[in-house]
């Protein structure tokens, strides 16, 4: 963060000061009481189960300067009407005095975080990069990654994600960004949107937030992301695997659960062998790589990158080996494409190991009056592709539509786990659900009680 005293961020904010003016701000705040160092300052958040007010003194103890409360605190702070408000006018004067700054917004319906962990490998290697750590995409957490920035960071990437329409448009005028990057319209969310057009619009607040000299990267995989190029008069780059867009794929390959294929932009073809698993990575690696094109990379630089990066946030298609039983966890999220993406990746590590498809399966949240057919019809695919075994776990709409296939409903995550004594070795298991759900607890359970079976105490 710009080093600001205590006297300029009150005046900034329109707070009351209650502390010494002089004090030094290095550090960008923080929410978490026990993640105060010195230098930082303390956001006194009210939430449904906690308010922020009560740990003011905690934080003050590990080194946070002062709190930012809405009300007079016994320690230094200012006082404002409203923390989050506050903290985005903070964020924003943050933003415009980094002249030097590139921002990439990223949104989209499936995609964003690994997108945003790929383009953070590539664009550290050229210039120092901040990204937010897992998916800090809404008002708390692209004003706070905007404030670890300073006049020594050259790029930064931000997730952008919405609730309601004018939520994208709210986080770009704090953000400003120079790249927007719409990666596809899908259904996620549409419980809350209604209308795949009314998600299309509010993702396309992005690319109406760029001036003429920005830069818009879209996806080719939709008919609304495409539609998003009128919205813009300045530079758009198109991505995809069809013969029409400016970076595309082509000679696409599964190997071991990777995607290889060759990289092919204006600037040449360059093989590229991911890391990452599912087929579904291929066009977040080329939007990716389209920013790249757009800030003028060498293409060996980014077609390098792309082979070499990992995702960093948890719980996105993990592997875990545990005596001869592979574990996907992908327990962060779910909507219909990353569910479909998640079972094509089982059925290709089951097939090359030989053993058989589990899937255990949670519900997929904010879908609305569609959840009930969108889920049925995953379990469709689930029959047709040849997954072995689809458990359902406190989601029995997955079983309308998975004929004859070895289905299971079960009402809990840990009447799931004990579904382990049928597993063998060799199988492979999926653990996929709304975040919500809590699935991580289970992709835990089935590795304890495998390794207990196998007399694994590690």
């Amino acid at each position: 963060m710009i080093t600001l005293t205590a006297g300029e961020i009150s005046l900034l904010v329109g707070g009351e000061l209650h502390c010494d003016r002089d004090l030094l701000i290095s550090k960008a705040p923080v929410f978490d009481s026990r993640l105060a160092t010195h230098g930082s300052f303390f956001l006194a958040l009210k939430g449904e189960k906690s308010d922020g007010h009560d740990f003011v003194a905690q934080a003050y103890r590990l080194g946070s300067m002062f709190s930012l409360t809405t009300r007079v605190v016994d320690g230094p702070c200012i006082v404002v009407e409203d923390v989050m408000e506050a903290l985005a006018i903070l964020a924003g004067f943050i933003r415009s005095k980094l002249h030097g700054l590139t921002v990439v917004a990223i949104t989209g319906s499936q995609g964003k975080t690994s997108t945003k962990d790929l383009l953070a490998h590539m664009l550290s290697a050229a210039g120092p990069t901040i990204a937010p750590s897992g998916s800090f995409n809404n008002d708390l957490g692209l004003p706070l990654t905007i404030l670890d920035c300073d006049e020594r960071t050259r790029f930064c990437i931000l997730e952008m994600g919405a609730r309601h329409k004018g939520d994208i448009a709210r986080l770009c005028r704090i953000a400003r960004p120079n790249i927007g990057v719409v990666l596809n319209v899908g259904t996620a969310h549409i419980g809350e949107f209604g209308s795949q057009q009314v998600i299309a619009e509010t993702k396309g607040e992005l690319i109406e937030s760029l001036g003429s000299q920005g830069i818009a990267v879209l996806g080719s995989y939709d008919e609304f992301t495409t539609a998003m190029a009128k919205l813009h008069s300045g530079t758009t780059l198109t991505f995809g695997e069809s013969g029409d867009v400016d970076v595309r794929a082509t000679d696409i390959e599964i190997r071991e659960g990777r995607p290889h294929f060759d990289l092919v932009t204006k600037a040449g073809r360059d093989a590229v062998g991911m890391r990452l698993i599912g087929s579904h990575q291929v066009s977040n690696a080329l939007a990716a790589a389209a920013v790249g094109t757009a800030l003028l990379l060498p293409l060996e630089l980014i077609a390098s990158s792309l082979s070499t990066a990992e995702i960093s946030s948890k719980w996105r298609m993990e592997l875990h080996e545990f005596d001869d039983l592979l574990i996907i966890n992908d327990s962060y999220n779910a909507n219909p494409a990353s569910m479909a993406a998640a079972l094509h990746s089982l059925l290709f590590f089951a097939q090359e190991r030989g053993g058989q498809s589990w899937a255990f399966l949670g519900k997929m949240h904010e879908l609305g009056e569609s959840g009930a057919t969108a889920s049925a019809d995953i379990g469709t695919l689930a029959s047709e592709i040849g997954i072995d075994h689809l458990v359902a776990v406190n989601a029995p709409e997955y079983g309308s539509g998975v004929g004859a296939m070895q289905y299971h409903h079960v009402a809990t995550i840990e009447a799931a786990a004990g579904l382990v004594e049928h597993i063998a070795p060799g199988d492979v298991v999926l653990v996929k659900a709304s975040r919500a759900e809590g699935f991580e607890i289970l992709a835990a359970r089935i590795q304890e009680l495998w390794s207990s079976r196998n007399g694994d105490d590690q």
